[in-house]
């Protein structure tokens, strides 16, 4: 067949051009279950069956929320697409209220959860919504399973129906509205067509070297976040078998298990791996331990294509077979690509990973992109370190004279739902789109992210501080989890840290340090634990002009979360939030008594 047009079409090409006998693979009860392409098409046929039986019309909304990623989230996508109405993935952690808004926003008539959690919460806010239903995937006592959807579909006297829907999908008809889930105010919806995002697979996909219907991957990052999602339509376009993680919690043990040749990863994950792998060489003594760390600094020097010269490389070939290997190996030993995106790669993880011959290809995108705008390739000397690769072919990026990221392609959301000034904001007359990132092409293309247009300010001074820069540089630290860099209209930068207490423990072991009860607030109000961090943040500030450097810190006695506010679910800093709720120690800092 020809190349896909409508997101739907990607199953069928893969059937067409290497079909899988594990295309979607999920752990149940403790076993991997495989459905192959044929039996994914023969579901989704199904679903679209069942779902016209219900009433479905072109152009209504269905919503999805899984905690996990899995199977039925792939084939209930494409069972609805087919029909010509629309999904609305949700993410399970955002609030109750929130799930209200999205629903009734979108105005969704069906709903498909995962589990008994997000159920809970669905029923306390579903009679202030328009769904006439909620469907389960577990099985759940008193809840309507998504089984009854199949089971109305298994009677195949209406496909011809579904045959002419599919038919009358166009390629620039609406596919999804994706709620953005927003540092400020309330989820905006972007409307993708399939276009934006088909095209994004195939423009991306030369990106990649994947070898059709020879890879394995594992997926753990929200399918509901449309990088994750987009990545899962790459992989069925390359016949790559997909395996679902069946938590966060168990990615370690699944990686061993399925062992992958790819996954998506966002930065704060690689930073725990590399976390957990520095604590535990720490551990190991004598001669290994030099062994070790010599492998360590050696890969923070790295760079590509042998830029280094000879007898770097040669000490590199030797660090990857003592030490490399064996992290190689904690990945399940397979890896030849991990595809970072969402937020920004500290060039540190960048070198140490490509050193260990486990590359990370850093990209960059929004959800109103589709999402990538640029990315890395190992392949052809199109790889830096330090930047998001060259924008994608029929991309078009230009720098504004304010120094903000435009972008103009295909891959460019139709707009907001429901929101045409909001839209006019970001799509001016000329048709790039205004991310709100400011950035700089270099001399051979490449494009680098410096911060964010809205986060950027100005101190009292008239001192513009950039906080993410200094934000990444920090966190460099393996004192410091979190940071959030603090002093718009003040005297000077300032920052609220979140230190890193489970190492923060084993630090106070060594030293023999009272840590009291070791909760959480305790370490916080430690003062030899504060001093001692405030010396990796002299440190550090060594690096930026002096009216950037933080002049003063405060500690906060509990781990930043998505539920408690503190992050999106992207794992982005909800800066309003952590100011709002940390405004004490903000009068502490700028209004001492």
């Amino acid at each position: 067949m020809n190349k896909p047009t409508r997101l739907f079409d990607f199953p069928y090409f893969q059937l067409e051009t290497h079909d899988l006998e594990k295309a979607l693979v999920t752990k149940y009860d403790g076993s991997w279950k495989a459905l192959s392409t044929q039996e994914y098409i023969d579901r989704a046929n199904a679903v679209s069956r069942g779902l016209l039986r219900l009433g479905i019309k072109p152009n209504d909304k269905i919503a999805i929320i899984s905690t996990s990623n899995r199977t039925e989230w792939n084939v209930m996508d494409i069972g609805v697409l087919q029909t010509g109405a629309q999904t609305v993935p949700i993410y399970p952690t955002i609030s109750e209220e929130d799930y209200q808004y999205v629903l009734d926003h979108s105005e969704a008539v069906f709903c498909f959860v995962s589990d008994t959690e997000v159920l809970e919460k669905l029923n306390s806010i579903k009679q202030d919504t328009k769904l006439k239903e909620v469907y389960t995937f577990d099985e759940i006592d008193g809840a309507k399973n998504w089984t009854e959807v199949i089971d109305l579909g298994k009677d195949k006297s209406n496909q011809d129906e579904v045959e002419q829907m599919k038919k009358a999908v166009k390629p620039d008809d609406l596919a999804t509205l994706i709620y953005t889930s927003g540092t400020t105010g309330r989820p905006k919806g972007v409307m993708l067509s399939h276009q934006n995002i088909v095209s994004n697979v195939l423009d991306s996909a030369q990106r990649v070297p994947f070898e059709r219907g020879t890879y394995i991957a594992l997926s753990f990052l929200p399918v509901c976040h449309v990088f994750e999602r987009m990545i899962l339509y790459l992989y069925q376009y390359y016949s790559v078998s997909i395996h679902f993680a069946e938590s966060i919690e168990k990615i370690s043990d699944n990686l061993k298990e399925v062992k992958p040749h790819v996954i998506s990863a966002v930065p704060r994950l690689l930073e725990k791996v590399y976390d957990k792998i520095i604590a535990k060489g720490s551990t190991v003594g004598g001669i290994k331990q030099k062994l070790f760390f010599w492998a360590v600094e050696l890969g923070l020097e790295y760079e590509p294509y042998g830029a280094n010269g000879w007898w770097y490389e040669t000490q590199l070939k030797l660090a990857r077979k003592l030490i490399f290997s064996k992290w190689k190996e904690g990945l399940g030993g397979n890896i030849e690509l991990i595809v970072s995106g969402s937020a920004a790669l500290q060039p540190r993880l960048a070198r140490i990973f490509a050193a260990a011959d486990i590359p990370v290809m850093e990209g960059y995108g929004l959800t109103e992109t589709s999402p990538v705008i640029a990315v890395n390739d190992q392949r052809n000397h199109h790889f830096r370190i330090g930047t998001v690769g060259k924008p994608i072919r029929n991309v078009d990026v230009k720098i504004a004279e304010d120094g903000e990221i435009l972008a103009k392609g295909p891959n460019v959301m139709l707009g907001y739902y429901k929101d045409p000034e909001k839209t006019k904001e970001v799509l001016n007359g000329d048709h790039y789109f205004h991310t709100g990132d400011i950035g700089e092409l270099d001399e051979d293309g490449f494009l680098k992210i410096t911060d964010r247009k809205k986060e950027m300010f100005k101190t009292s001074g008239g001192k513009y501080v950039a906080p993410q820069i200094i934000e990444n540089t920090m966190k460099q630290s393996r004192f410091i989890e979190q940071i959030m860099v603090i002093g718009d209209g003040e005297k000077m930068p300032a920052a609220f840290i979140q230190p890193n207490f489970e190492f923060i423990q084993e630090w106070a072991k060594r030293k023999n340090l009272d840590l009291g009860d070791g909760s959480e607030k305790t370490i916080a109000e430690n003062e030899q634990v504060k001093d001692r961090i405030q010396e990796e943040v002299d440190f550090y500030n060594e690096k930026f002009g002096k009216w950037e450097r933080i002049k003063v810190i405060e500690l906060t006695g509990e781990v930043w979360g998505i539920e408690e506010g503190h992050l999106t679910p992207t794992m982005k800093l909800k800066r309003r939030n952590i100011r709002d709720r940390y405004q004490k120690l903000y009068e502490k800092i700028y209004r001492p008594i």
